[in-house]
């Protein structure tokens, strides 16, 4: 390889290990380019490249890039797969630890996360977990269960209170009916007191009551005795 295309080769892998935050180290010793084909392919759905490197250009890169802690990972034959911005970790650990147990050869050495090393166990692990969308829809839900639980615990006495005056507004207004056409009855049952006439009250005033008949009658016996 000429020094051109090695120094080439130094720049892209130093532009990728800054761009990158996630990288995924593995030994891809005896596999066949179909299968390392397949491999590539996979991790192109979790939005990773993977690429078959060279040690020493990968430490030169390395170096240039500061990404230190990718140096205890190049030893033996490397492959990494290089993780995207919106790269799906989970998937990508996941198809590496796919292909180690259907091959039976490629082996995972580690993995670079922010800048802190992890180990083989912890991309195993990784690899195990449950697709990204389920994982924030798990850590969403432990977020706002919580917070769902307290807004119900502290609105559960206002909405007994909104109950309890709307069963009395009902109860108030169900008295008012019943009441009403109670009241309208009564008015309608009471009859009204007929008004005494000044001329009824005053031929009652002139005609003669039974006492005065007979008052009337016993003086004219007396002035006949008296004759």
């Amino acid at each position: 390889m000429k020094k051109e295309d090695k120094e080439q080769i130094v720049r892209e892998l130093t532009e990728r290990l800054r761009s990158s935050e996630t990288l995924l180290v593995a030994d891809y010793r005896g596999l066949t380019m179909p299968q390392i084909d397949a491999l590539r392919g996979r991790l192109l759905e979790s939005g990773a490249r993977f690429t078959v490197v060279k040690n020493t250009l990968t430490r030169r890169a390395a170096e240039a890039a500061g990404a230190d802690a990718l140096l205890t990972l190049l030893e033996g034959p490397s492959a990494i797969a290089f993780l995207e911005a919106d790269g799906d970790m989970v998937a990508a650990a996941k198809a590496l630890a796919d292909m180690a147990r259907e091959s039976r050869l490629l082996a995972i050495r580690g993995g670079v996360l922010q800048g802190r090393t992890m180990s083989a166990e912890e991309v195993e692990s990784i690899a195990t977990l449950p697709p990204t969308d389920v994982l924030r829809g798990q850590v969403l839900a432990a977020i706002i269960g919580p917070v769902t639980g307290l807004l119900a615990l502290v609105s559960a006495p206002l909405q007994s209170l909104h109950g309890l005056i709307d069963a009395r507004i009902e109860q108030l207004g169900g008295a008012e009916a019943a009441l009403a056409p109670e009241e309208q009855a009564s008015e309608e049952e009471t009859p009204e007191a007929e008004p005494v006439h000044e001329e009824t009250a005053a031929t009652e005033a002139d005609e003669p009551t039974q006492a005065d008949a007979t008052a009337s009658a016993a003086d004219t016996d007396v002035t006949e005795e008296e004759a």
